[in-house]
């Protein structure tokens, strides 16, 4: 049977002032001397006392400890002594002079002569010793910081208890040869999420533990489809071509069988992927992943919670944010049947993936982004004979909407952390889409509906009638009460247009959110699509002619429109009449006031090289410049900002006038019924 890694969640008081017993940390010959700075020390110390600031009751993780008992009372330091005798240091510094379990140095007798007298009149010949400068640093440091006597006690107590480090008891018959070898391999502490896989292998049964690692191996590959990754017979996981995702619970995943009986910390921590014979012919062009492993894993366990639970557990208390994986981690170790809660969330990990890579956009790996050539691709993996291929979801036009819907919610939270659309998108597809191909055309249409609707919900129920912050953004927790809560006002009989000015986007507003702007553009192409696309309709055609009227501009072709789609290199909002042009109160009307130009109307999306370049020049520069051949073409290709540049040139100058007039027509055009889906 398997030993279990011991796994230990320690406070700084368990580590060193509490026990029954005392015992002592000792660093080997073979470790390096303490090498630790100013920089790292005053870096821990400042990271430890802003989250005391900002705790509001959170632990603080600093990292690992792995020990091997060497006997009763005696712990070998392996890895992690850089930051355990930073800890001991910072307790001297603080004041302790009696710690209970003591740190020193196996045949180094200066400096553990030194740690033992820290805190007392060093009276050593060596003063230069980094362990004396490191204790300077950080009583220097802390006197900085606790001002009073209520603000060390504080401090002290959340440093105490609150702040946690990871310590691993290797086992005893663990090859230690083998540890130093992975160790060394990785040349670094394991990260947050290895240490949650330890900690569900614990309370997984052990003929599960196999495939529970593949599972999470396999799908840690986030730039190719898991189709590829994840080896098993046709029809066991995935149908005989790949295409759909079959297994309908984890006892239908067959079982992995453990490739060695001889216990090895990596059995535990990083289990390899089989090398499993695949098929030599089958290649695929990789992808750039739009979320990395931790935050994805958080995705799936806050999903695994609300399929699970439903209505009693509460969205808005799980925060999508890799910095608290060890905290959302946790509590599945409080769930009463533990073994089966750890084999859904697994079984959901693996269709999640599934979803992820075939129904969701990812980017191609492209260097840089070009004109008319969307890097944008929502396409499921397809396996034919002996090759392998994407495929896209549905016929042309709501293929080339599902790609803009979901790359308009990416390129606006590019941010790998709290990715809440990805999570209504994934909930969405576990509920409706069993994941069989067989079942299209007619569910990617309802999927193409559900995104337009989540779209629809961000811009009115978060973006215009939901709470926001002094700064104009959605307030915490905005987006799952929004979608997951379903709280949102009655709307019905609201004119829209009018509560949009006069709240948070009329005049003087100079905080309009990103997303604002990038649904504005979808919207824009959606009106487009539905009249003109395809169509090749002349100038002359009065569907041509009614829709550049609606714009407020006049004909400047179509091709803008075709080649459209969401760069992720414009995320700059730019002034269109400069700020250094505007003035702080009204002189003689040539001139603009800062209340003028901050406003939607003069807002537009820029590639932030191009906004830099040109954020002070006049309009009709900037206009000349832009509309250049020569000009980056993807900085400023947002619709809106190709409007409002044609209507420049129309009126030959971007007055006040023109800004008001921009506005309303997108105002018009926002809340338009007619740019709504024409089924």
């Amino acid at each position: 049977m398997k030993t279990i890694l011991p796994l230990e969640d320690c406070s700084i008081s368990q580590l060193f002032l509490e026990g029954v017993e005392k015992y002592h940390y000792s660093i080997p010959i073979y470790q390096r001397n303490y090498a630790w700075g100013e920089s790292e020390i005053k870096t821990l110390i400042n990271d430890v006392f802003d989250s005391y600031r900002n705790a509001d009751g959170k632990l603080y993780y600093i990292g690992t400890l792995v020990t091997y008992k060497r006997n009763d009372n005696e712990y070998e330091v392996i890895d992690g002594q850089q930051r355990l005798t930073t800890i001991y240091i910072i307790l001297k510094a603080l004041g302790y002079s009696e710690i209970r379990n003591q740190l020193t140095y196996i045949s180094r007798e200066t400096s553990a002569s030194i740690l033992s007298k820290l805190g007392e009149d060093i009276t050593f010949e060596d003063k230069d010793d980094t362990i004396v400068k490191g204790y300077h640093i950080a009583k220097t440091e802390l006197e900085d910081k606790l001002g009073d006597k209520q603000e060390d006690k504080g401090f002290i107590e959340y440093f105490l208890k609150s702040v946690r480090i990871i310590h691993y008891r290797v086992p005893k018959d663990v090859d230690l040869n083998h540890y130093f070898e992975v160790m060394n391999s990785r040349g670094e502490q394991l990260e947050k999420h290895e240490i949650a896989k330890s900690w569900l292998n614990q309370y997984i049964d052990e003929a599960d533990r196999p495939t529970f690692n593949y599972i999470w191996e396999s799908c840690s590959e986030m730039n190719r489809y898991i189709q590829q990754v994840y080896v098993c017979e046709a029809g066991e996981v995935f149908s005989e071509n790949k295409d759909s995702f079959v297994a309908k619970e984890f006892r239908e995943i067959p079982q992995r069988e453990s490739q060695s009986d001889k216990v090895k910390i990596i059995d535990l921590l990083r289990q390899p992927i089989a090398k499993e014979k695949t098929d030599s012919i089958e290649q695929i062009d990789k992808f750039l992943p739009i979320i990395d492993y931790p935050n994805f894993l958080l995705i799936v366990l806050k999903l695994t919670f609300i399929l699970k639970k439903g209505s009693e557990f509460d969205p808005t208390s799980f925060v999508l944010d890799d910095k608290e994986i060890l905290k959302q981690f946790r509590r599945v170790l409080e769930e009463e049947d533990k073994a089966e809660f750890i084999k859904l969330f697994a079984y959901n990990l693996l269709k999640a993936k599934y979803f992820l890579d075939n129904f969701i956009v990812h980017h191609t790996l492209t260097e840089r982004e070009k004109p008319g050539e969307n890097p944008w691709k929502v396409q499921y993996y397809y396996k034919n004979d002996k090759n392998g291929y994407a495929k896209a979801l549905s016929s042309d036009s709501i293929q080339i909407e599902l790609v803009h819907l979901l790359s308009m919610f990416e390129v606006t939270f590019s941010a790998k952390q709290r990715k809440n659309y990805l999570l209504y998108c994934l909930l969405y597809l576990f509920k409706e889409f069993s994941g069989a191909t067989n079942t299209y055309p007619e569910t990617i249409n309802k999927y193409c509906n559900f995104l337009r609707g989540l779209a629809e919900k961000y811009f009115y129920d978060v973006y215009i009638y939901g709470n926001k912050n002094t700064n104009n953004q959605p307030v915490a927790n905005a987006f799952d009460n929004a979608i997951l809560r379903q709280n949102k006002q009655d709307t019905t009989d609201q004119d829209h247009k009018k509560y949009f000015l006069n709240t948070r986007y009329t005049k003087g507003s100079a905080n309009i959110p990103l997303f604002v702007f990038n649904y504005t553009d979808y919207v824009i192409w959606k009106m487009y699509a539905n009249k003109l696309r395809g169509t090749n309709k002349t100038r002359e055609d009065e569907d041509r002619r009614s829709f550049f009227e609606k714009l407020g501009c006049s004909d400047f072709e179509l091709k803008p429109f075709d080649e459209f789609y969401f760069s992720r290199t414009r995320k700059s909002l730019e002034h269109f009449y400069p700020q250094a042009k505007a003035v702080d109160t009204e002189s003689d009307g040539t001139a603009l006031t800062r209340n003028d130009i901050n406003c939607f109307g003069n807002f537009a999306m820029i590639g932030a090289e191009a906004n830099s370049s040109g954020s002070n020049w006049d309009p009709h520069v900037k206009l000349d410049h832009y509309l250049d051949p020569k000009s980056d073409p993807v900085s400023v290709a947002s619709l809106k900002f190709r409007i409002m540049m044609q209507m420049c040139r129309d009126k030959n100058g971007w007055t006040n006038n023109e800004i008001i007039s921009h506005q309303n027509k997108m105002l018009d055009i926002l809340f338009a019924k007619e740019t709504q889906d024409t089924k």
